[in-house]
């Protein structure tokens, strides 16, 4: 599973993260129930996706299988997280999965090395989705990483960057919203 860290200090390119406050079972379920899902997926709780992979009813998000363009509902914790509640873009969202990466190392490096790894990489690629610096930037973003047991065990390597506005939820893409 993925733990998660969101970033604090606007005036740190690299900066030092906080943890995401744990989705309880009951928000994921009311986000469910409030956008508009089906009975039979908020039954089985996964999402549902187009022909082109992008989200068309919202649910509980395999963590592993979420995408660059998936938004994430509501926010998820400080213990690993195994599933995200996820939501078509068009609908009220807290974060967005802006871009991906994987860590290239045969061993796991210890969580610092992720941590430096996952802020450079998320950092040299806020300003090429929003479309302004981070520094000049209202936005924010934070990243799911793999932790020991996914990566020795599941041979987790993935960083998901995510973006959010620390004013509340957002409707739409941030892409290009230069703000």
């Amino acid at each position: 599973p993925f733990g998660g860290q969101f970033c604090t200090d606007r005036e740190d390119p690299n900066p030092m993260k906080t943890p995401i406050p744990v989705a309880l079972a009951a928000l994921a379920a009311a986000a469910m129930l409030f956008s508009g899902c089906s009975v039979i997926n908020q039954l089985t709780g996964g999402e549902t996706r187009d022909d082109d992979g992008s989200i068309v009813e919202g649910g509980d998000t395999d963590v592993f299988s979420i995408k660059v363009g998936d938004c994430i509902a509501t926010s998820t914790g400080d213990a690993e997280v195994t599933e995200v509640p996820t939501v078509p873009c068009t609908e009220p969202h807290e974060a967005e999965v802006y871009y991906d990466f994987e860590i290239d190392a045969a061993e796991y490096p210890g969580e610092d090395e992720i941590y430096a790894q996952a802020d450079q990489g998320c950092y040299d690629q806020f300003a090429p989705f929003v479309g302004l610096s981070y520094e000049e930037s209202t936005l924010d973003w934070s990243y799911y990483y793999p932790t020991e047991g996914s990566w020795n065990q599941q041979g987790d390597r993935l960083i998901s960057c995510l973006i959010f506005d620390p004013a509340g939820m957002s409707t739409g893409s941030l892409a290009g919203v230069a703000r």
